[in-house]
């Protein structure tokens, strides 16, 4: 058997998901090292924090998002996605950025800024050329949403890396995480709550694309008037909040799987009216709230539970979170405690509450990896063949 044939390549999800649990384990326990001193900073013109906010966007989210981007084009727009031999080229790439962000200092501007942008442009590359191409079949009218946003995630990576524009990278990266985040909770919510409980939920076509427009406008969010951007994160987190009540939370927070999702929304929302307080009130928050809270409330909440759901109905498997897979989402809840609320609790351990909050990463992604990358490199069990 060709090694482009083996069960690992044959759906974006299988070879994605397993290094998002990889670097999801291992990202946040080499930031803490790094952070404090017991090993070197990336050998790297940029500092540590750029290179701690590029991984976990970059390196980390994009493992998740792009595996999931690739495999969700077999329900939208009805063709198999990127396999085989392409699949093992975008691995192998997402590898190569790895290597570079760590050893750029010792390496030429060009070879890095190949490795940099290898991945990431042949990815975007890809899912923009096959929601073009089958346009006509796609089942979401508004997956142009992705169509703009993608070729966006290259201009901020790449200034998350720039001494001078490192803010306004990691804010529009936060902000186009936050459209995709906001555009899958629309969908996926709306089908696991009839799936599970039998009820419609709410979907008001000019609230929602209210909400995904004034999205896509706060990816830009740090190029605005101050005055603006926080009027225009605070009026999203007002519609988010409206919607969420006629989502029936009610139900959906009296099962775990489904709940730990909500938590996520609500979590964006929190973001935002946190960025609407930055602006206007100046609370002397602790750490790097605002960016944190989406990092661990909705990247760390929801991306877990998505894992599970996919990695098991993908693999031909039952959709049920054992109790294993439910102590990964309680471990993720208690990271999200230890980061963001315990901080402003208690200052003076600061330090203390940013390791636990990085070994309770590590524990939940060592426990999903555990479990979870020996199902992707393996057969589905219901004998189709992807």
């Amino acid at each position: 058997m060709k090694l482009s044939a083996y069960p690992l390549w044959l759906v974006g999800f299988r070879p994605f998901f397993a290094l998002a649990c990889l670097s999801g384990l291992s990202l946040p326990l080499l930031w803490v090292l790094v952070f404090s001193g017991v090993i070197p900073a990336p050998a790297a013109s940029f500092t540590a924090v750029q290179w701690h906010a590029h991984e976990m966007f970059f390196g980390f989210g994009w493992a998740v998002i792009g595996g999931f981007l690739l495999t969700s084009t077999k329900n939208w727009v009805k063709v198999r996605g990127y396999h085989g031999n392409a699949l093992m080229f975008l691995v192998a790439a997402w590898l190569f950025e790895r290597i570079g962000m760590w050893f750029e200092g010792a390496w030429p501007p060009f070879l890095f800024l190949i490795s940099n942008n290898l991945f990431l442009g042949s990815i975007v590359a890809m899912l923009v050329w096959t929601l073009i191409r089958n346009r006509k079949s796609d089942f979401y009218p508004d997956n142009y949403f992705f169509l703009l946003i993608l070729p966006v995630f290259l201009l901020a990576k790449n200034l998350i890396l720039s001494a001078e524009y490192m803010q306004v990278g990691w804010s529009m990266a936060l902000g186009l995480f936050r459209v995709a985040f906001l555009v899958m909770l629309e969908r996926t919510l709306a089908q696991f709550m009839k799936g599970v409980f039998d009820v419609d939920i709410m979907h008001h076509p000019m609230l929602d694309k209210a909400i995904k427009r004034l999205a896509l406008l706060l990816v830009f969010a740090s190029l605005l008037p101050e005055p603006l951007a926080g009027a225009l994160a605070l009026l999203l987190a007002l519609l988010l909040a409206d919607r969420f009540f006629f989502w029936k939370p009610h139900l959906g927070m009296r099962r775990l799987d489904i709940g730990i999702m909500y938590l996520g929304y609500l979590a964006i929302t929190a973001q935002l009216l946190v960025a609407f307080l930055d602006r206007f009130v100046h609370i002397e928050w602790i750490g790097s709230v605002s960016v944190h809270l989406f990092a661990f409330g909705a990247m760390g909440l929801i991306i877990p539970a998505m894992i599970v759901r996919i990695s098991k109905g993908h693999t031909g498997r039952k959709v049920a979170f054992d109790a294993l897979d439910k102590l990964c989402l309680w471990i993720m809840m208690l990271a999200f405690v230890l980061r963001i609320v315990m901080p402003q609790v208690d200052p003076a351990g600061y330090t203390y509450w940013v390791y636990l909050a990085a070994l309770c990463w590590f524990a939940c992604f060592a426990l999903l990896g555990w479990r979870y990358i020996p199902f992707l490199m393996q057969p589905r069990i219901d004998g189709k063949e992807h």
